[in-house]
């Protein structure tokens, strides 16, 4: 085999296999995007939210939200979390408004927003996030599933909990 083979035969493997995702600086913004095809971890310089204040008529969700998302930051046990309602409740705008009021206060506390069709990826993510002395809040907005989906597998995998934590 000639070198020019060699060399588009080394090139079609590393299309079909590329190599491993670097970590991102996590110091440079306080929320990312997760991206696959290829896997990466996008920063958000700027996140599109309103203030905390400007949400109203839900302050019981707001509440709780921010009680426990604030536990979360400071290390403390919290829960997962999940918010229903019908479309333009304020839903979105509430995880990114929390987030917002909390992340000066505690810098190691990041967004990382993924999609629903993303799911099946979740633990790949988590694999990327684990070593890091951050805080992770994983949103996923729009997330439905009907009777016949198989992504909530993927989310309920990680939130029932592996052996790896």
């Amino acid at each position: 085999m000639d070198q020019i083979a060699l060399t588009r035969i080394a090139e079609a493997l590393e299309r079909m296999s590329p190599a491993p995702l670097e970590t991102p600086d996590f110091n440079a913004a306080s929320a990312f995007v997760w991206h696959v095809g290829p896997e990466r971890l996008e920063p958000v310089p700027a996140v599109n939210r309103v203030d905390l204040d400007l949400l109203v008529g839900i302050n019981r969700s707001r509440d709780t939200l921010l009680d426990n998302t604030r536990r979360f930051a400071q290390g403390f046990a919290a829960n997962n979390a999940l918010l229903w309602g019908a479309r333009g409740m304020g839903k979105s705008s509430l995880v990114k408004a929390v987030h917002g009021a909390l992340a000066g206060d505690h810098p190691q506390l990041k967004l990382v927003e993924l999609q629903r069709e993303d799911l099946p990826s979740v633990a790949r993510l988590l694999n990327h996030l684990r070593g890091s002395e951050h805080r992770f809040i994983l949103f996923c907005d729009d997330l439905s599933f009907s009777h016949d989906d198989q992504h909530y597998k993927s989310l309920k995998a990680v939130l029932d909990g592996g052996i790896e934590g």
